[in-house]
């Protein structure tokens, strides 16, 4: 036989084993969820995360109000369901994590499929910060009064704390007790052992929750995904009853047509979309993975991808109710501030001076007593309620400062407000983490020189502890800054990248289709014009507008900046990124985007060699 038809044929049956053995893998005895609406909840309570909470009320009031709805509809549409309708389709054909789904797609993908691995693990890396963060507020929330409603009384008993007194008590009980921050990201400090205690708590929880896979999380996922609507309910009908709730009801649903004509609203809308349902992580892959072949996923990922958006609408609701609350709490109180300041200024009558006509006052004293007015001209402060409204916050400064402000000054019992607060808080981010662990744990589960040496729980055990050795470094001074970091670059732009890659692997090297054809035998129908025009066309524009936006963004700012915390003025400081920093966000955008070429290079020299040794 010539030599190059004895190569054909090996080549030929290289292929015809390797396609055996993907068949023989698929169709391994693998676990399932009980029921499909495990696997429902498992995705809304991946999804619907602090996110939700946070980010989406912080977005609306950026970019105007309710008219911000618009543009994340659209996004949703456009991007949002399509893509998160794709990977639930590929986890569910190919029954795979992410790494044995996409070699399933084409040995050359694989390495997609590790840089999702890499990501997940990064994001529980820092993600099980917040959950510990709530476990410490959660425990101090049973104290009365409240540690963060009083500033505390300084060593000499002379007074309050100066850190405090420049600040505020729910921003000192923050940056002070629970991170003990640092000037700088240079000065490490010290370690925190309240919070080290809280970190392995929360990472013994988070093990307990999925050491025996589907078993586990199954049970879980009721909790987690329900528990948060619950207490947001009760905070929805506490709220809209607060004094001033309604100012931030309006705030919210008045629409600021102008806004829609700022590009930066599109795309935060399409980032705040595509990060909130979990595209990209393989979390969703892996909980794909143990459905069973035939299951509508189709209809589940409409379902879950709109209660997933009508939560963030929700919470919005709830965040503006107390929102409003706190900021015509503020607004009064500063009235009434100044109404006390000229009262006792100018001798006047108690009653002489009320909120309506605090203005003329002010105006009359300072025209027939300029001097005297001179002398308080330093404590006049300006009082407006739409200031008060415009103040934006996200993250944890929402949940761990203005949130906190809100609770301490609701009527009633503040103890009960905190603690339902920060259990919800709690339940939302394990039931992230269980959807983030899952996208590590899956495919590293479904590697047999893992597997055949580690039991499950060992395996389990060891992913976490790993975790947690590295989130240590969260709970040093500069912790914060570093949390920062990962949250900021460890799955921004690495995984855009990933997912263009996906959806360009589904559509272009697999084939559109093929995969039309797999889901047909798995669901007996082909998908529509909508969702093929989307995967080929639409999702992978606005992706690589997205990637563009932020590379662009990136170029233009500069020098990057953090904020920090001067404890000697009591307020938030921007400062730059040293050297080292910079090196650290660099090798986090690249650790995971490396994973594509390198096994893509690794799988060609594997499979060259293969071909000389025949």
């Amino acid at each position: 036989m010539p030599r190059f038809q004895k190569d054909a044929e090996n080549g030929r049956q290289l292929h015809k084993e390797s396609f055996s053995q993907s068949v023989r893998d698929m169709e391994e005895v693998r676990p399932s969820w009980d029921n499909p609406m495990q696997f429902v909840f498992a995705c809304i309570s991946f999804a619907v995360g602090l996110g939700n909470v946070w980010r989406f009320p912080y977005l609306c009031q950026m970019h105007g109000g309710g008219g911000f709805l618009i543009p994340y509809a659209i996004m949703l549409v456009l991007e949002g369901l399509p893509l998160f309708y794709l990977e639930l389709t590929l986890g569910q054909l190919m029954r795979k994590g992410s790494i044995g789904a996409w070699k399933a797609v084409n040995p050359y993908l694989v390495g997609v499929g590790a840089g999702s691995m890499v990501i997940s693990f990064l994001v529980c890396v820092y993600y099980n910060a917040i959950v510990s963060w709530s476990l410490w507020y959660l425990f101090h929330s049973f104290e009365n009064p409240l540690p963060w409603a009083n500033c505390p009384v300084n060593s000499n008993n002379t007074g309050i704390v100066e850190e405090c007194a420049k600040s505020s008590a729910t921003e000192y009980f923050w940056y002070r007790e629970t991170l003990d921050i640092s000037p700088t990201i240079s000065d490490s400090g010290s370690l925190h052992w309240g919070m080290i205690l809280c970190l392995i708590l929360s990472w013994l929880i988070v093990y307990l929750c999925i050491i025996r896979g589907t078993e586990s999380t199954g049970k879980v996922v009721y909790v987690t995904a329900c528990f948060p609507y619950a207490v947001l309910i009760i905070f929805l009908i506490r709220g809209v009853t607060l004094h001033g709730a309604g100012n931030g009801l309006v705030y919210m649903f008045t629409p600021k047509v102008e806004q829609l004509m700022d590009p930066k609203s599109w795309i935060d809308a399409a980032t705040q979309i595509f990060f909130s349902l979990g595209l990209g992580f393989g979390s969703l892959i892996a909980f794909a993975s143990y459905n069973q072949k035939n299951n509508n996923c189709e209809k589940q990922a409409v379902i879950i991808a709109l209660i997933n958006s009508l939560t963030s609408v929700f919470a919005s609701v709830v965040t503006f109710a107390i929102y409003g609350f706190k900021a015509t709490y503020n607004y009064e109180s500063c009235l009434e501030r100044m109404r006390l300041l000229l009262t006792n200024t100018f001798d006047l009558e108690e009653t002489a001076v009320n909120t309506e006509t605090l203005d003329n006052w002010m105006s009359y004293l300072n025209a027939t007593q300029s001097d005297k007015f001179a002398t308080i001209a330093s404590q006049i402060e300006t009082c407006d309620l739409q200031s008060h409204l415009d103040t934006a916050a996200e993250g944890t400064g929402l949940s761990f400062i203005v949130f906190t402000e809100a609770i301490v000054n609701m009527p009633g019992p503040s103890q009960i407000w905190s603690i339902l607060y920060f259990l919800m808080v709690l339940m939302l981010g394990i039931g992230s983490m269980l959807g983030n662990t899952a996208g590590v744990i899956t495919p590293l589960s479904d590697m047999k020189i893992i597997s055949k040496y580690l039991p499950r729980e060992v395996m389990i055990g060891i992913v976490c502890l790993v975790a947690c050795v590295i989130g240590l470094v969260f709970n040093i001074g500069s912790g914060n800054y570093w949390f920062s970091i990962f949250n900021d670059y460890a799955a921004t732009l690495a995984l855009l990248v990933i997912v263009l890659i996906e959806v360009v692997g589904i559509c272009y090297v697999y084939g559109i289709r093929r995969f039309r054809k797999d889901i047909e035998k798995m669901m007996g129908h082909k998908p529509n014009w909508y969702w093929v025009t989307t995967w080929v066309f639409i999702s992978p524009i606005l992706i690589i507008s997205l990637i563009i936006f932020y590379i662009i963004d990136y170029s233009m700012t500069g020098t990057l900046t953090y904020t920090a915390w001067d404890s000697t003025e009591g307020r938030s400081v921007k400062l730059e990124y040293p050297p080292y920093a910079l090196a650290v966000i660099g090798l986090l955008v690249a650790v995971s985007t490396a994973c594509v070429p390198l096994a893509a290079i690794l799988t060609f020299i594997k499979k060259k060699f293969k071909r000389e040794k025949y």
